[in-house]
């Protein structure tokens, strides 16, 4: 049984209240969270955010009785996702309350107990909540043959005729892509990758104050450029988050620069780790490997260039300068 079976349930027991943060406070709470589970465990901090992402969901555009509903599956240890990746030429379709298609990465797969997934209709993009217990689908794992984050459990589903209840139909097709959630949601991995960057800094510390090497002028320097990569990842999402109720028009901009700073902050921070180490670093029970492995997946998400180029505009307009 994978660990995260057992790991999973009792953080969204602990926090079945994941509904949109009200508050500059509240919001950054919840960032923190999910940078300490970061630092924590990568693959674990991939699912937990997926949990929280849907439930916010739900909560934000489903009916009394589905928010009910949703607050007794996780008080039973219900763990959700999202799955909105369409698989190639088998898109997820719902016609006559009839579900076929499939989806890829979808992360938790034979972990979850429940997914969101998007179908297309008739009227456009639509989300449904399945419980897998009952509608469970076919799980492919052949592709998902990856150096980092094997254990998020990111395979290809498929489900074929499947019948699905209407009240399982969670806002009006969509809702998902609306702004500013749909771009802004992305703070919440960005959060749990600078934990993994702090992840990172603590392993090289410790294995060079393990070897009495952290003394070495060298070494001493890259822990000291490794603390300002964590720092300046952390900084960016925290000024995103700061000025998410506060400034509009910077809000999705000011996103895109904490995924911009975090991706090249890791990037930095991955080689830096790896120089520090050595060899070491490279064998499986090393500490340090599966961290490597899993943050280089993890900062591997879609669209980097599209997030420099919405950062650059933002620049260009005067919607965002630098301060302190």
């Amino acid at each position: 049984m994978s660990d995260l079976r057992v790991r999973l349930p009792a953080m969204t027991r602990a926090h079945r209240a994941a509904r949109d943060p009200e508050d500059a406070a509240a919001l950054l709470g919840l960032l923190r969270l999910l940078y300490e589970v970061g630092r924590e465990d990568l693959p674990l901090g991939r699912l937990f955010e997926g949990h929280v992402d849907a439930v916010q969901i739900v909560t934000r555009y489903g009916t009394p009785a589905q928010h009910r509903a949703l607050a007794a599956a996780i008080d039973g240890g219900a763990m959700l996702g999202v799955w909105n990746a369409d698989l190639r030429g088998e898109a997820l379709r719902l016609d006559d309350e009839r579900l076929s298609g499939g989806k890829s990465f979808a992360s938790g797969a034979g972990i979850l107990t429940h997914a969101l997934v998007s179908v297309d209709v008739a009227a456009g993009r639509q989300l449904v909540l399945l419980d897998l217990a009952t509608a469970p689908p076919s799980i492919d794992r052949g592709i998902w043959r990856v150096a980092g984050m094997q254990r998020s459990e990111s395979h290809v589903v498929r489900w074929q005729d499947v019948s699905v209840d209407p009240d399982a139909l969670i806002g009006a097709p969509g809702d998902y892509v609306r702004e500013p959630w749909f771009s802004g949601g992305a703070l919440r991995f960005t959060a749990v990758q600078a934990g993994g960057i702090a992840r990172l800094v603590d392993g090289v510390r410790d294995h060079l104050v393990a070897l009495d090497r952290a003394a070495d002028p060298h070494q001493a320097g890259r822990l000291a450029r490794l603390f300002g990569l964590a720092e300046s990842a952390a900084a960016a999402v925290r000024r995103a988050s700061e000025a998410w109720f506060v400034d509009e028009a910077a809000r999705l901009p000011l996103v895109a620069a904490a995924r911009a700073s975090v991706y090249a902050a890791g990037g930095e921070a991955l080689g830096l780790a790896q120089e520090a180490v050595g060899v070491s670093a490279l064998f499986l029970e090393h500490p340090l490997s599966a961290t490597i492995t899993d943050l280089a997946m993890y900062l591997r998400q879609p669209g980097p260039d599209a997030q420099r180029m919405q950062v650059g505009a933002a620049v260009a307009s005067g919607i965002m300068r630098p301060t302190l």
